[in-house]
């Protein structure tokens, strides 16, 4: 009889602890922002996810934590996205510049 009583007690604390699928959504946008290397170049998104991701985690309300999930993986692929973008205009940057200095030694051969 006591099992079962201190089972029922503990069954709302293990639903809490199984994450949703929207929370593990939130953790791995959070992870790829990661390695996107969002630190670097979307700091403040990839920080609004990270708080929204620990509020997802840390509070019983599931209507919130629902809420805090899915803006956390909002603002994480936001991150990511920003990151991608900054890295891609950096190689783009750089292959231009490469390509003025071959046009440039061209230049130089031909005359």
């Amino acid at each position: 009889m006591a099992a079962a009583v201190a089972a029922l007690a503990l069954a709302p604390a293990f639903a809490q602890s199984v994450p949703s699928p929207e929370l593990e959504a939130a953790v791995q946008a959070v992870q790829r922002a990661d390695r996107a290397d969002a630190d670097q170049y979307a700091p403040e998104p990839l920080a609004a996810a990270r708080q929204a991701l620990a509020q997802a985690q840390s509070t019983r309300n599931k209507k919130e934590a629902l809420d805090f999930a899915l803006r956390a993986a909002a603002d994480a692929d936001l991150a990511r996205a920003r990151s991608e973008e900054a890295v891609a205009t950096a190689e783009v940057g750089q292959r231009r510049a490469e390509i003025a200095d071959l046009q440039r030694q061209l230049g130089e051969g031909g005359r």
